[in-house]
């Protein structure tokens, strides 16, 4: 299934005769039958969360909104009194405001007015005691996510105000280790690595999670946002910046809407938003601009996601665009719970640092039932690879959890330009079965790349240079 290098280069040089494609598909009328009947129903089951009509605002807690003071007293004082009332809205009006992390309770908004910045300060110790969070895809005892919430119903994070996270290349980054992002690490000796290391090894052998203690010293950095176990999440309008690690990370939880969110952070592991074994998602109208993936859906890594055994499911994304970062929408690789009924639809992916459209990536040691994903009216300006199916991620076919992988259907994506079309590797015993692709076209690509071990690759209507692209 490979195209002749000089098939490639007469293609690639008969495109000057074909018209220009627009930079943004205009978007088609919504067409909700057949496998798309699903979305409806899943954006039925969303409940976002219903806050009581209250206001509490932040500066009469004692917030003094200069930029200079610690207001961690007047967050958490604000925190308590709403819930001392069954909920209500945190209002943080104009002004900058620095703190530690918060904590927010059920019923509960907090809502930052246009004008407001909310900037996390960025010293270690204040994100303790330890709460029990996920690490790429692991629960442990670990350092407070900056905003968190724990097991509540209709919880939120609101507002046209910016979230500054505070991580740079003297705070929490470094502890990546060596990192483009960060290539002069003054703090050589601080890293991940040998807890990451051990995470995993206690992960593997089922140690109790109260008994995975990985705070202070194992320098495992905290996601900005996480809203974990939790039931009508809504996070609306903010834009966060500059994060220690992932930026959004709804875990173990049901009915999430993120909507008009703005991810900015280009540091080490900079996801833009990464539901894990979450229930019933809406991603809409946001804008990705990350150092890594902009939307990753997981379940879960090796033995633990396993343990816990919670897919992904009825997730639904739309009108969202993607720039900078590792992959537009990406399945994985923390993914051994599994990910289907996934829809993607009238998506702009475009920027010259977006490595990939597309993408799905497990291994033998991951594993995961990843079926019934969906994407369609996608337009993608300059990509590395525009679609990437890899049972060959890191550990590669070095275990006894052979991913499956079917029902995988793409419709109507556009791209400019690519180094690959496509890099998709099944295994020989457990190929992937059922790729679909239609009414798709990749105008110009440097290569084909390699379809490996596919069982039921089907295609209609795609163009690759010009040419009709016809598998076998």
């Amino acid at each position: 299934m490979r195209q002749s290098r000089r098939g490639f280069l007469q293609s690639t040089l008969a495109l000057a005769a074909l018209p220009a494609l627009p930079r943004a598909m205009s978007r088609p009328q919504a067409d909700y039958s057949g496998a798309w009947s699903a979305v409806p129903k899943i954006l039925a089951a969303i409940q976002v969360p219903k806050i009581p009509a209250r206001d509490f605002n932040l500066k009469e807690f004692g917030a003094s909104g200069d930029g200079t003071g610690d207001d961690s007293r007047a967050f958490a004082a604000a925190i308590a009194a709403c819930r001392e009332v069954g909920g209500g809205r945190i209002v943080v009006p104009p002004g900058k405001y620095r703190s530690g992390p918060i904590h927010l309770v059920s019923n509960t908004e907090l809502h930052l007015q246009e004008g407001a910045l909310l900037s996390f300060i960025p010293e270690p110790e204040r994100y303790l005691p330890a709460v029990k969070t996920r690490w790429e895809g692991m629960e442990l005892m670990g350092y407070s996510p900056l905003i968190y919430a724990h097991r509540c119903q209709n919880v939120a994070l609101t507002g046209e105000g910016v979230i500054d996270g505070g991580a740079d290349c003297a705070t929490w980054w470094p502890w990546k280790g060596a990192n483009t992002k960060c290539e002069q690490s003054s703090n050589e000796g601080a890293t991940q690595h040998a807890a990451r290391t051990a995470l995993f090894e206690d992960a593997e052998r089922g140690l109790p999670v109260s008994e995975r203690n990985y705070a202070e010293g194992a320098y495992l950095r905290p996601p900005l946002v996480q809203f974990y176990e939790c039931s009508n999440v809504l996070i609306e309008g903010v834009t966060l910046e500059n994060s220690p690690f992932w930026v959004m990370h709804p875990v173990l939880c049901d009915s999430v809407t993120v909507r008009g969110v703005t991810a900015r952070s280009h540091g080490p592991n900079s996801d833009g938003c990464d539901p894990e074994s979450c229930r019933n998602v809406l991603i809409e109208d946001c804008l990705f601009d990350n150092g890594d993936d902009c939307i990753a859906i997981k379940s879960g890594r090796n033995a633990d996601g396993r343990r816990l055994a919670t897919p992904s499911e009825n997730i639904v994304i739309r009108n969202c665009r993607m720039r900078d970062g590792h992959g537009g929408l990406v399945l994985g690789s923390e993914i051994s719970g599994g990910v289907r009924n996934v829809f993607l639809e009238n998506c702009v992916m475009s920027s010259p640092n977006l490595e990939r459209g597309l993408r799905i990536k497990t291994n033998a040691m991951r594993g995961g039932e990843i079926h019934d994903i969906h994407v369609r009216n996608v337009s993608i300006g300059e990509v590395k690879d525009v679609i990437v199916i890899n049972f060959f991620y890191e550990e590669g076919d070095q275990g006894q959890f052979d991913p499956q992988v079917y029902n995988i259907y793409v419709d109507n994506l556009r791209c400019e330009q690519a180094q690959r079309a496509f890099h998709i590797r099944g295994f020989a015993r457990a190929p992937i079965r059922g790729l679909h692709i239609s009414r798709s076209d990749i105008r110009r690509a440097a290569s084909l790349g390699v379809i490996e071990q596919v069982s039921g690759l089907t295609t209609e209507g795609v163009t690759i240079n010009g040419e009709l692209f016809r598998p076998g």
